[in-house]
């Protein structure tokens, strides 16, 4: 797919503000293409009224507004954004399937831990995370549902287990491309670094697996302000 630009919409919370930027200087440093970000701030939703009263992020519903941000037109990746991104994101244009209204990995784990960032329970259910890194083709029509009001009246079970797609609508990409800190082996060389249980800019994440890497990029963020 000949693309001139990718679009990529990154879950914004103001809590953890420094992720969502140490997550796009990860991108921007390694990309070969040029990069339009959408940050997912609630403030900035003025068509979508947030009803739903469960969720760790500020985010956890409205990344499904994602082809409807992109008015429905072309493809977009999602992104938590408490990730790392360690290679040239424009990798994902050439597994772009445009046969799946959706490509994401598949994740079939149980959590090591009960409880995550902020005090938040972390409970295991069918397809867990799979939400979390999602590649949008914005332009499949059954994606076409995806309009403000339909989120608004969709609970978390519906919505985070793809259950508007048919099974064989949803195309798998490798975990690589959405490795969970912690709760996978260390693997310096994943392609995106999923720090899901807590990203370690909060203080009980710190020094946990593979927060060495989310540091180097942050210093590269922050390079030269402390001088």
């Amino acid at each position: 797919m000949k693309l001139n630009k990718i679009t990529i919409v990154v879950g914004f919370d103001q809590r953890e503000a420094i992720a969502y930027h140490t997550f796009c200087q990860s991108i921007l440093e390694k990309s070969t293409i040029p990069i339009q970000f959408i940050p997912l701030a609630t403030n900035s939703l003025y068509f979508y009224n947030e009803n739903h009263n469960d969720g760790s992020n500020s985010f956890i519903y409205s990344r499904f507004l994602t082809p409807y941000i992109c008015e429905f037109k072309g493809f977009a990746v999602f992104a938590d954004g408490d990730m790392i991104c360690n290679t040239d994101i424009s990798e994902l244009v050439r597994l772009f399937d445009p046969t799946k209204a959706v490509q994401l990995v598949k994740h079939d784990y149980q959590t090591k831990r009960s409880v995550k960032y902020f005090g938040n329970k972390n409970n295991n259910y069918p397809r867990k995370n799979w939400s979390s890194m999602v590649i949008f083709n914005c332009e499949h029509p059954a994606n076409s549902i995806l309009t403000p009001q339909y989120i608004q009246e969709h609970d978390g079970s519906f919505l985070h287990r793809f259950k508007w797609l048919e099974d064989d609508e949803i195309g798998e990409l490798n975990a690589e491309w959405n490795y969970l800190a912690i709760e996978y082996p260390p693997r310096h060389d994943a392609k995106l670094i999923h720090y899901t249980l807590g990203t370690p800019c909060l203080e009980e994440f710190k020094k946990t697996d593979m927060s060495d890497i989310w540091w180097d990029t942050y210093k590269r963020v922050t390079e030269g302000l402390e001088s």
